[in-house]
Formats: structure tokens, C-alpha cells, sequence
């Protein structure tokens, strides 16, 4: 089992991490080992926290406080007003844990939430988001984004991409990437032996037999019985109305969506406080609160760490199965 703990970057630091990274200490204490890694200064007033110079240290430090691995920003933290000049630091930030984790001083990268148009505004951010940033750092061309709840696992073959792309976006190679990675992370990651996947249509009632679309007869149906012979355990494609209710979520693992929406409103709207992102693909564990930085609250005291919590939870348990 590896030994070494989570690291939990600070996210932008005008939203609601820093103030979720000290309710996520508040409440876990030294059940789990993790850490911050930001400014200590960005904490809210009074956080007990301890700097520690080394990872190596964390088990040690939480007993007394949050461990903070510091890492020094340019400017203060502003709740609710984001500032531009703190951005570089911010995708610093992601970058380190991500070799904190790639040297075995950490056993999994947790991320606090970033506002990507500040990042733009600030540092010039060229990724859509931490999913591509975390995929180039790691040198892996693909990976895929899973929303875990106790429930139920989605994953959407399309993510953040208007409705009205998503056609042409979608290809028989994506989604056989999709779920082979999946697959894949079923099983490194979760445990799961053989990984069970059931596949959404694109269409209203999965295409109504080519009535109300042509996707499904014409290409979904026929890659998923070419990856049955292969011998994955793939189903579909499922009218997606029907899939995700309990009788039928016991018949998965994971179901693959076509598209951001089908996959994340029924794990929102079944478990919207302990949904988890998990990015599958990479060569380490990456988890996340299923939300945002919430500007709008941030430093109100009142942002819920369930999610956050969850997410190291998580991550915790995936890298005891890795």
C-alpha cells in the first residue's frame, strides 16, 4: 500500500479551496494524510494549519493543523475577487503536486477548483481546463472524464463542447477510447475484475430504429458488438431515459454518455454533494469536487466540503486498489 499522502492543490485562491481544504482538516483530522500545497496566508483567519518542509511530514503535522507545503503568491487572496496576478502561480501550483506524485512523494493529486478565464486573463492558460493541463504534464494523448458517485459512475465520450457539435465530435475511435479507458481504469483504479459498461444512444430512444436518428444502426451499435467479440463486457446503445434508475444501474459499472449532460444529470440529480471527477487515462490518481470555485460565496464560511472530501476519500481508496 503506498504510504505517501494526497496532495490538494489550493485552486484559485479567491474561491472557496482554501476555505474547504480547512474544512476537509476540521473533519477528517488524521484519519487521512493529505496536505495543501499553496500560500498558508490564503487560509481563512484562525485556520490551525502547520508548514511543513516535506511530505514526508504530513502524518506528523496532522495532529496539530492543516499541513500547508508552502508555496508563496504574489498577491493576497481576495475572496470572491479573483486576481489576474495570482494566476501563474495557480497553474504552478498544479504542475508541482503533479510531480510531487510523479516522484512517489505523494500517492494521489486532488485539485481544489481554478477558474480557467482567469487563468487565460493571468497566465495565458492554454488548455480548456485541468483534465487537458494534467494530460499534457503527464504526456498522455487522451484521457477521459468520470463523475463517481456512491451510486453510480458516468462518463461523458463528449465534455465541454456546444450541443450541436457533439455529431461530428463524436467518432467510433473516440468512443472506443472511451471505453476502453473506462475499462482500464475499472479496473486499476477501482478494482473491479471484469468491468461491466453500458453505452447511451446519441438519439431520443437510441435512434427508435433509425426514426429519430441514424448514429445508432449506423455506427454505435455495430463498434459495440465488434468490442463484445473482443470480449469486452460493453452493452447498447441504451435509450438513456431508461438507463440510469436502480434496476438498471445494477446491471453496470460505469455507463459512458454521449454527451456532458446526459452523464452528469443523473449522478447530479441522484447525489449532487458527493459526486467526484476523476480523470481516467493518467498514470496516477487525479480526483476532484465535482464543482466550481463559487466566487459568489466564497469567504461566507458557508461552502459545503462534502465534495471535497469525498474527492480525497476517493483517491485515498483508489490508490490503496492501485
Amino acid at each position: 500500500m503506498n504510504d505517501a499522502p494526497v496532495v490538494l492543490t489550493c485552486g484559485d485562491p479567491a474561491g472557496i479551496g482554501p476555505e474547504l481544504a480547512a474544512k476537509a482538516w476540521a473533519e477528517l483530522g488524521a484519519g487521512l494524510p493529505f496536505f495543501l500545497l499553496g500560500d498558508p496566508a490564503h487560509l481563512p483567519p484562525g485556520t490551525p494549519h502547520v508548514v511543513i518542509e516535506d511530505p514526508a511530514q504530513t502524518a506528523a503535522a496532522l495532529t496539530r493543523g492543516l499541513p500547508v507545503l508552502a508555496h508563496p503568491f504574489p498577491a493576497p487572496a481576495r475572496p470572491g475577487h479573483p486576481d489576474p496576478a495570482n494566476a501563474g502561480d495557480t497553474v504552478a501550483v498544479i504542475a508541482r503536486a503533479v510531480a510531487l506524485v510523479q516522484s512517489g512523494r505523494a500517492r494521489a493529486v486532488c485539485t481544489a477548483p481554478i477558474s480557467k478565464q482567469v487563468l487565460i486573463d493571468g497566465a495565458g492558460f492554454a488548455y480548456p481546463g485541468h483534465t487537458e493541463y494534467l494530460a499534457a504534464l503527464a504526456g498522455v494523448e487522451r484521457v477521459v472524464m468520470m463523475i463517481a458517485a456512491p451510486d453510480l459512475r458516468v462518463v461523458p465520450a463528449t465534455i465541454h463542447i456546444p450541443l450541436s457539435q457533439v455529431p461530428s465530435a463524436l467518432t467510433p475511435d473516440l468512443l472506443r477510447d472511451t471505453i476502453r479507458i473506462t475499462e482500464d481504469g475499472l479496473r486499476r483504479q477501482f478494482g473491479i475484475a471484469a468491468p461491466r459498461i453500458a453505452v447511451a444512444g446519441l438519439n431520443p430512444h437510441a435512434g427508435e430504429g433509425g426514426k429519430l436518428g441514424h448514429e445508432e444502426g449506423t455506427w454505435i451499435a455495430p463498434l459495440i458488438r465488434e468490442m463484445q467479440a473482443e470480449g469486452h463486457a460493453v452493452t447498447g446503445p441504451h435509450p438513456a431515459d431508461t438507463m440510469f434508475h436502480a434496476a438498471a444501474r445494477a446491471r453496470y459499472d460505469a455507463a459512458v454518455a454521449m454527451y456532458h449532460d446526459q452523464a452528469l444529470i443523473p449522478v447530479k440529480t441522484l447525489d449532487f454533494d458527493r459526486g467526484v471527477n476523476v480523470t481516467l487515462g493518467l498514470p496516477f490518481v487525479r480526483t476532484s469536487p465535482d464543482h466550481g470555485t463559487a466566487f459568489d460565496i466564497a469567504g461566507e464560511g458557508i461552502a459545503n466540503p462534502t465534495s471535497l472530501i469525498e474527492a480525497l476519500r476517493l483517491a485515498h481508496r483508489m490508490t490503496q486498489t492501485a
